[in-house]
């Protein structure tokens, strides 16, 4: 029974990380954390081993979730890679900083803020590129979008890197997978189109995943037998969120986006204050 639970955890994660290009740590880790009362196998699992757990797991989740959206032409992988420049070193940073980590008080810091990054997303139809903000160190990507008509979405490169670092260390710090923060700050910052946004985060976690989780296994934090269980379940939910994300519209994305947001959010409240 348990390890059919660690299949049905490892499937919804993939579903929803892939969805929305979170990654699907923010279910694994709390599910293997709040579970043992339950299931005695998840007795003295410690923080540290879920987010290294959920990290290896996460690596399919972007793996299977990128090669569906790439059959569908939404991964931007010059952008990605670009991004990946600064999440990777990043992620290995976090990873190493996560055995010194006291969770209370940065947990509720943290969710406070994903919650305000969900009301921003509210104002992104009011922040529309144009020519005038266009210089010549941007990278200037074109886009088809839904009605047809082409769009625009643009970045400078050294703050992309900066700030992709610091979505690469939080991701290894919680094992969250960097979508949480990547996936607005694309849509927010630099005008990337959600599909595109998703599509690429997930391209961007899939390379974050692989290197955080080098630290996390030289530093004896995965249980492999849990990823093994997680592992299945999670590619074909990886698969199945790229495939229902492709039936839904930007904004319908960007709606979903905030409410996984929102309860990110209040679930790192809620173990920042209790």
């Amino acid at each position: 029974m348990e390890w059919i639970f660690l299949i049905f955890i490892g499937f919804i994660a993939g579903t929803i990380g892939s969805l929305v290009g979170l990654g699907g740590g923010i279910i694994v880790v709390p599910a293997m954390l709040f579970s043992s009362g339950f299931f005695t196998i998840f007795e003295g699992v410690s923080p540290q081993t879920a987010v290294g757990t959920s990290l290896l797991v996460v690596i399919f989740t972007g793996l299977s979730s990128t090669l569906a959206y790439m059959k569908k032409k939404k991964v931007d992988y010059r952008s990605g890679l670009i991004f990946f420049i600064g999440s990777g070193p990043g992620g290995i940073i976090g990873a190493y900083a996560n055995q010194y980590l006291n969770t209370d008080s940065f947990s509720l810091y943290f969710g406070l803020f994903m919650i305000f990054v969900s009301v921003l997303l509210m104002l992104r139809d009011r922040l529309k590129p144009s020519a005038r903000q266009l210089g010549e160190k941007e990278i200037v990507r074109t886009y088809q979008g839904e009605q047809g008509a082409e769009g625009v979405y643009f970045y400078k490169p050294v703050p992309a890197i900066i700030i992709s670092f610091g979505v690469g260390f939080l991701s290894g710090l919680f094992g969250i997978g960097g979508g949480a923060l990547m996936v607005p700050a694309m849509i927010l910052l630099f005008f990337f189109p959600a599909h595109i946004a998703v599509a690429t985060s997930m391209f961007i976690i899939f390379l974050s995943g692989l290197t955080s989780s080098v630290m996390h296994a030289a530093l004896g934090n995965i249980n492999w037998l849990f990823a093994l269980a997680l592992i299945p379940g999670a590619w074909a939910g990886g698969k199945a969120g790229a495939l229902i994300a492709s039936k839904l519209s930007g904004k319908a994305l960007i709606s979903l986006l905030r409410i996984v947001l929102i309860l990110a959010g209040l679930k790192l409240i809620y173990e920042g204050v209790f």
